[in-house]
C-alpha cells in the first residue's frame, strides 16, 4: 500500500490506476492566536519582592513551555490593577499568556480563579494538541494569586502562611 502511494506521488504508476493530485493541508493558527503572538499584550515583569505582586511560574516539561505571569493588586480595592507575563514557548503558549493578562485586569482575586483553561482555549480556538498551553495559563493565574495571598499572610503575621508552607518544608527535609 505504501509502495503504491509513493509511486502515485512520484507519478510512476502504470496507466491502470489514475493518480489523484496530492493535497497537503497546512495547520493554521486561528487569527486570535496570530494576533496575540504578533502583538503580545502586557509583556514584562514586576518586582517579585513587592507584597502587592503575585508571581506564578509554571512549565510543561513535555514541550518545554515556561510561563511567568505576574499580577499587581491594589491594596484598597483588592482588585488586579495590572498584569504582565514572560513566556518561553510556542505561539499558543505566548497567546494564552497574553489573553490571560488581559482577562485578569480589573477583577478580584476570587474572580480570576474562575477563569478556566477551556475558556482561553475556546477564545483562541486552540487544537487539542495545544490545550496544555491554556492549562499553563490557568495554572499561572492560580499560582500568582496564591503567591500574593502567602505574601500578605506573612506580612500580617498570620500563622496560616506557615501552616501552608509546612508540608513543603517537611517534604524538602525528608
Amino acid at each position: 500500500m505504501l509502495r503504491l502511494a509513493s509511486k502515485r506521488l512520484l507519478g510512476l504508476t502504470s496507466g491502470k490506476v489514475p493518480s489523484r493530485p496530492v493535497q497537503i493541508l497546512p495547520r493554521l493558527y486561528h487569527e486570535n492566536v496570530i494576533d496575540h503572538y504578533n502583538n503580545p499584550r502586557n509583556v514584562g515583569s514586576f518586582d517579585k519582592n513587592d507584597p502587592n505582586v503575585g508571581t506564578g511560574l509554571v512549565g510543561a516539561p513535555a514541550c518545554g513551555d515556561v510561563m511567568k505571569l505576574q499580577i499587581k493588586i491594589d491594596e484598597e480595592s483588592g482588585k488586579i490593577v495590572d498584569a504582565c507575563f514572560k513566556t518561553f514557548g510556542c505561539g499558543s503558549a505566548i497567546a494564552s499568556s497574553s489573553v490571560a493578562t488581559e482577562w485578569v485586569k480589573g477583577k478580584s482575586m476570587d474572580e480570576v480563579l474562575t477563569i478556566k483553561n477551556t475558556e482561553i482555549a475556546k477564545h483562541l480556538s486552540l487544537p487539542p494538541v495545544k490545550l496544555h498551553c491554556s492549562m499553563l495559563a490557568e495554572d499561572a493565574i492560580k499560582a500568582a494569586v496564591k503567591d500574593v495571598e502567602l505574601k500578605r499572610a506573612k506580612l500580617e503575621g498570620n500563622s496560616s502562611a506557615d501552616a501552608a508552607n509546612a508540608p513543603i518544608e517537611k517534604a524538602a527535609d525528608a
